[in-house]
């Protein structure tokens, strides 16, 4: 068998079992099983499969068919243009994310502009403040996460990404651990409603922590929680950036206000205009 023909059948394979895109998802199996990027296996394609490869590979289709996310499969993820390491351990990066991110450089690029301090609340593997701390070289970033098995999957990406020296990760409770008042305080939290966890795709609710999704019976437990630590650590005329559900933007605009009154609040919605992240302007 060929690598062509190998591909073409786990690619039949993922699709019989309700796999969505499933070529591209045996591809990307096939490439990690291979090390090589996509150009160099559409060259490969004549080349025989040896039976270790054909082993490995329906290895990973198997556990794909069970609905195990590809990036746990591979232990990687690509986010804002970079390479994470990943576990089980953590959530995987999702594309919406890149919004907050964004908002994130665009608000330090024009007003935090001499220095910035910047806290992600609930780093996961740090795909947050590693984006950060690579395309904002004049920003310090706290990361902090309850769990110190995500603080070990954020420390080598961190690595990886030569930025340790810039990011400081800190275990603790949301705010709880910053030594200090920052400029800016960026956090993905858990947002979904308890509700709804059992309606996630057997993706998401069989393999991603829990810990990292529920955001209790109305999905706002944690980012409320935030809201009122977030005034005492703040510097004058600070930011908050949050991500949240596409229903929750006029909920959540309706707390800040609470915990905000004098503040410019809006939502900024993402490439299929939906509310994405709530901006606090202090």
């Amino acid at each position: 068998m060929t690598l062509g023909e190998a591909l073409a059948q786990a690619a039949k394979d993922l699709a019989a079992n309700g796999i969505d895109d499933a070529r591209l998802e045996a591809e990307l199996l096939l490439r990690h099983i291979l090390g090589l990027d996509r150009v160099a296996l559409y060259t490969s394609l004549e080349q025989t499969v040896t039976p270790e490869q054909a082993a490995a590979f329906s290895a990973l289709i198997q556990r794909r068919i069970t609905r195990e996310p590809a990036a746990y499969i591979t232990g990687h993820k690509e986010f804002f243009g970079l390479d994470f390491q990943l576990a089980r351990s953590v959530l995987i990066p999702r594309p919406e994310t890149e919004l907050l991110v964004e908002k994130a450089i665009d608000l330090a690029g024009t007003v935090f502009t001499q220095s910035c301090l910047i806290a992600d609340v609930g780093t996961g593997c740090g795909a947050v403040a590693v984006a950060l701390a690579v395309n904002l070289p004049h920003a310090r970033i706290y990361a902090t996460d309850i769990s110190s098995a995500a603080l070990e999957i954020s420390s080598s990406n961190c690595l990886r990404h030569d930025v340790s020296d810039r990011v400081t990760l800190l275990q603790g409770d949301l705010l709880g651990p910053l030594p200090e008042p920052v400029h800016l305080i960026v956090a993905n939290l858990p947002y979904v409603r308890r509700s709804e966890l059992v309606e996630l795709s057997p993706e998401i609710s069989k393999f991603e922590p829990h810990l990292a999704l529920s955001g209790g019976a109305d999905g706002l437990r944690m980012i409320g929680r935030l809201m009122g630590q977030a005034g005492r650590n703040l510097l004058p005329s600070g930011a908050v950036l949050l991500e949240i559900a596409h229903d929750q933007g006029q909920a959540v605009c309706e707390m800040a206000r609470r915990y905000f009154p004098d503040s410019e609040i809006g939502v900024v919605v993402d490439f299929s205009g939906l509310d994405r992240v709530v901006s606090i302007l202090t």
